[in-house]
């Protein structure tokens, strides 16, 4: 942030132009009589357009009003005998009317204004008017020009004389500007100069132009046209590559030589206040450098300038002290060369003292003073009225004495216009003073009760312009004091001013100024009031920021609060259009979406009617690159090139990476790859190559906003063929069916291609040292094979080939055909080790078919006829066991496993959970067993059982047979012994199994029961348990599918399973 001090208020602005007012003469009231006073004319040298109207002006003021009269060439100008010339009403100026036709030029010549009333007569200076004249181009035959390579060469422009004198430059005749540096440039008189010639200037021709001020016309002088004559034949590739153009083009190197100005010194004169321009232009192979010194002595400081790649040197407002040697040094490396200019500054006359009005009272004396210089010294020659003052009738009170005229005891009467003419040779000055005889009371030039508002601690003055003849003498006072306010802080001019260095607090209130002569007074009263200063107490930052982002420049400011307060911004010192991207707030700028063109210098102005304050910052926006350019391809080889480039412009944020990309136009052609990459300071790079890619190249610029757009692309390249040196990557077999094998890769690109016609040598077998290898050629980076087993490995190779051979032998592949659904699990097992939970444990199926991908259980809670919804659980295909947490202790379970491979899901195994008798079910019923009625019940069957055991033993002990075909329908063994005579012996029977029961595993007799038998679930009987305590044989044995049915007589009725169903 830049912060502008000191404090700039509207006063201090003023202030400088007021210096000028405090020490100029009084004004006189228009209310009193007065001579005529010039306000206002047209310039000495009149320049005017031919198709508009001509107006010479003439403004003047007195009392009475003036009239007006004019001289044209020295003599009287009779304007009322001219239709076409006419002067404005209550003004002098002259109106010269060419709507109804007639010549300007008739009309060219010197003017003079003549203001006239009772007390004197004012003249105007002499007003020489030109009409611009814009002449053709003289016709003229243009030769080509022969010129050696090398050589110096200057092509005349010579333009017409016009008038004003034309603006020059050069163009071809297609009006293609000429590209100007060090080498060829314009002079100063429109001249075209060749240091020296080089081949490509015969590329264009040449013609000058000249642009006439006033018509707004061009004129074209025919063109030149060039034949360069070399002595060595090149092309443009051999030249960029040669570090030294000259000797590469058999042009011989050359000491400089001065073409403008001739020889080895000159001189040049110049008016003091005008511009001084030197020029020096040098031939010379190569082209030379020009430096400028000043002989004794530097370059005047701060008002000189280097013009036209240094060739001229322009001095601003020349004074004498700029006078002396100049020089000029050019130089190449083959030696150097100078030309002194003697420079001599001349002056047209300039004023000391310009003569002032003379305002006297009856009796009173004066005098006019008119000083003047110039070089040569200018002569002074005083007019009254108009007329040489020598001629004029005698005055007793007036004496001339060179420049200064005395008047003494003058009288009512005596007012008139004095002119002092100070001329030399190169102009003249011409001033107007009249001298006024007047007797007036004090008078008060301003308007009563003025309110003056100034800022705190600055200069300010309090006006109270007066008039009265004689001049009263004007004195301050403040706030009704007696004290005359003069010293210190304040300081009275003669003009009636009131000047305070520094205005504080305390010197606010009421200021009385009082004019006094010998005939009267009078008095004006002025409020005085200070102000605190308007203050930027935070401005904007520099800021650097990205394209896009939302800066925030700050602008708080602090100021008097009875003073309006309006902040306005700039952007590069021109005030800033808010758009819609832009919010201005009460204390800053905020920019939305930054972009390039808001790049710049920001200044907050907060003003006041009296004062401003400024603070300025620069936003610099962070933008992508430009595209780098003029790609070229050089160092061209069989596996590489070199690319170069140039960059572009970073956008204030400088190159970090190149990103070299390209395109080949056989495999993909306009989709372009990247290549490499290369660090921001390098602008050329080795590329390597593939074999057959018709390469073309293109650079993108990175810095850290962002990628530039893709540079133009360079020319094409195309590399010659070889056979492929690597194979397909990504080789892989599988099936999309359960008979099929499906083998990809990734084909190679077509930097890999390395010739034409690619294509891919697919070869296939399974994986058995015995099978033998199939194979096919193909161009798609894909073979389905057909018809083969579920499931099994396969040995694969893909080997790349083209027209120019085949790629190193490939590396072998397993892949797997087609997979299917998997068989069931080969086994599911239920455990329950609590009443809280079930465990599961399962096997991998027999038959996979592929790869497992997991496995799907279902299960359901059931009770009798009533079952719960089913549950689904998803595992992965390392996982063979689960724990269920049951939700009661009565339910059963019923379970449905199945494998899945990426085919779905394969056969189901299905298994229940046993029922459990313990004490989780009897805590839920009633304790039958310590009722009444269950007791006497227990001892009836009891007693019932031990008489049918009595019964039973008695039979036993007679042994007798009973024939088995009378009380069975049970087929027999034909083996058994009893067959034969039809009779079973009980004797026998003792170890042999009930008809309808079925042997276990350990041979014991197993009950034929319902599915909620105790035995069934292993509670009961002999049944095998693993080491972990849980059973095998009810979970993976079924019952015997040949056991026999229908048997009327049962276990039931016995008295041994009786008690066993009591227990």
């Amino acid at each position: 942030m830049v912060l502008h001090r000191p404090h700039l208020t509207c006063a201090g602005i003023a202030f400088a132009l007021y210096l000028h007012h405090l020490v100029s003469a009084i004004e006189v009231p228009l209310d009193l009589p007065q001579p005529p006073t010039i306000t206002k004319q047209s310039v000495k040298d009149y320049i005017v357009d031919p198709r508009d109207n001509i107006f010479i002006e003439c403004e003047a003021k007195g009392n009475p009003v003036p009239t007006f009269s004019w001289t044209r060439n020295g003599k009287f100008f009779n304007v009322a005998k001219d239709p076409k010339v006419s002067m404005r009403r209550r003004s002098g100026t002259l109106v010269i009317d060419f709507h109804s036709g007639g010549r300007p030029e008739d009309y060219e010549g010197e003017y003079q204004c003549f203001a006239r009333n009772d007390y004197g007569t004012a003249l105007s200076s002499k007003i020489h008017l030109q009409v611009s004249k814009s002449p053709l181009w003289p016709k003229e035959k243009v030769d080509v020009i022969e010129v050696d390579e090398g050589a110096p060469l200057s092509l005349q422009c010579n333009p017409p004389p016009g008038l004003p004198s034309p603006v020059i430059f050069w163009m071809s005749s297609s009006m293609e500007p000429i590209h100007q540096d060090k080498r060829v440039s314009q002079g100063q008189n429109g001249d075209l100069y060749f240091s020296n010639v080089m081949l490509q200037d015969a590329q264009t021709d040449y013609s000058c132009n000249a642009r006439f001020h006033f018509t707004h016309t061009i004129q074209q002088k025919n063109p030149y046209t060039l034949k360069v004559k070399t002595k060595k034949p090149h092309n443009e590739t051999s030249l960029r590559n040669h570090t030294d153009m000259y000797s590469a083009r058999g042009v011989t190197e050359t000491t400089p030589s001065f073409m403008y100005p001739y020889g080895t010194s000159s001189s040049q004169m110049v008016l003091r206040g005008v511009d001084l321009l030197l020029e020096c232009i040098a031939s010379g192979v190569p082209a030379p450098d020009i430096m400028w010194y000043k002989k004794g002595g530097e370059l005047p400081a701060g008002k000189t300038k280097l013009e036209n790649f240094n060739k001229a040197l322009r001095i601003s407002n020349v004074s004498e002290e700029d006078s002396g040697e100049y020089f000029c040094l050019a130089s190449n490396k083959m030696g150097s060369i100078r030309h002194t200019i003697s420079v001599r500054v001349k002056a047209a006359p300039y004023w000391l003292d310009e003569p002032q009005n003379l305002i006297l009272a009856p009796g009173e004396d004066g005098r006019l003073v008119c000083r003047a210089n110039g070089n040569p010294k200018p002569t002074i020659q005083w007019l009254v009225n108009g007329e040489p003052i020598e001629a004029s009738p005698p005055n007793p009170s007036r004496e001339v004495a060179g420049d200064t005229i005395v008047f003494r005891d003058t009288q009512i009467g005596s007012s008139a216009v004095y002119q002092c003419n100070a001329s030399n040779e190169h102009g003249y000055l011409l001033a107007n003073a009249f001298v006024s005889v007047l007797d007036v009371p004090p008078r008060i030039l301003a308007p009563r009760n003025q309110l003056i508002k100034v800022i705190q601690y600055n200069r300010t003055r309090l006006d109270c312009p007066f008039f009265g003849s004689p001049i009263p003498t004007l004195r301050w006072f403040k706030n009704g004091q007696g004290n005359t306010l003069d010293g210190g802080n304040y300081k009275a001019h003669e003009n009636g001013s009131l000047e305070m260095n520094m205005a504080r607090k305390e010197d606010q209130g009421i200021y009385t100024c009082v004019a006094t002569n010998i005939l009267g007074k009078a008095e004006a009263q002025v409020r005085l009031e200070v102000k605190d200063p308007t203050r930027i107490v935070r401005g904007p930052e520099d800021q650097v920021v990205k394209r896009g982002s939302m800066p925030r420049l700050h602008c708080r400011v602090k100021h008097d609060p009875t003073l309006k307060l309006t902040v306005t911004w700039l952007k590069d010192d021109a005030p800033l259009y808010i758009g819609n991207r832009m919010k201005k707030e009460d204390d800053g700028l905020t920019i939305y979406g930054v972009a390039e063109k808001d790049q710049g210098d920001y200044t907050c102005v907060a003003s006041t009617e009296l004062d401003k304050d400024s603070a300025k910052a620069y936003l610099t926006v962070l933008e992508r690159p430009d595209r780098p350019r003029d790609l070229e391809l050089t160092d061209l080889a069989e596996r590489s090139v070199r690319l170069t480039w140039i960059p572009g412009d970073d956008n204030n944020s400088p190159i970090t990476d190149y990103i070299v990309q390209f395109e080949e136009d056989r495999f993909q052609p306009g989709t372009w790859h990247n290549h490499s990459r290369y660090p921001g300071s390098v602008n050329s790079a080795v590329l390597s190559l593939s074999p057959y890619v018709n390469y073309q190249f293109r650079v993108i610029a990175v810095n850290d906003v962002g990628s530039s757009l893709p540079s133009v692309p360079s020319e094409r390249y195309q590399t010659n063929g070889a056979r492929p040196e690597i194979n397909p990557t990504g080789v892989q077999g599988a099936g999309t069916q359960k008979n099929n094998m499906e083998i990809t890769w990734t084909p190679l690109n077509a930097t890999q291609a390395y010739g034409p016609n690619l294509r891919y040598i697919v070869r296939w077998r399974r994986r058995d040292a015995r099978g033998s290898w199939y194979n096919e050629t193909v161009k798609t980076p894909r073979h389905v094979v057909w018809n083969t087993p579920i499931y099994v490995p396969y040995e694969i190779k893909v080997q790349a080939e083209n027209d120019f051979g085949r790629a190193p032998e490939p590396d072998t592949v397993i892949g797997y055909s087609g997979e299917d659904l998997p068989s069931s699990p080969r086994y599911l097992r239920i455990r329950q080790p609590n009443l809280e939970s079930i465990n599961l444990e399962w096997d991998h199926p027999e038959h996979p078919n592929g790869v497992l991908t997991g496995y799907n259980l279902r299960y359901q809670a059931f009770n009798g006829s009533k079952t719960g919804r089913t549950l689904v659980e998803n595992f992965s295909p390392n996982q063979t066991r689960f724990t269920l947490q049951r939700t009661d202790p009565i339910s059963r379970y019923r379970f449905f496993l199945r494998a899945r491979t990426q085919v779905g899901d394969g056969e189901t195994i299905v298994e229940e959970s046993p029922a459990l008798l313990n004490e989780a079910y009897t805590k839920n019923h009633v304790d039958i067993a310590t009722q009444g009625w269950f007791i006497g019940l227990m001892c009836a069957i009891a007693l019932l059982v031990l008489i049918l055991l009595i019964v039973c033993f008695i039979k036993r002990s007679r042994g007798g047979k009973y024939p088995v075909r009378d009380n069975k329908d049970e087929h027999l063994n034909p083996e058994d012994k009893n067959v034969e005579d039809g009779s079973f012996d009980y004797s026998d029977e003792d170890n042999k199994p009930l008809p309808n029961s079925q042997t276990s595993l350990d041979g014991t007799i197993k009950q034929q029961e319902s599915d909620d038998s105790l035995v069934d679930y292993g509670e009961g009987g002999e049944g095998q348990f693993n080491e972990d305590g849980s059973f095998i044989g009810q979970y993976t044995v079924k019952k015997d599918k040949e056991e026999t049915e229908g048997n009327e007589s049962s276990e039931a009725t016995s008295p041994v399973n009786a008690i066993y169903s009591l227990a």
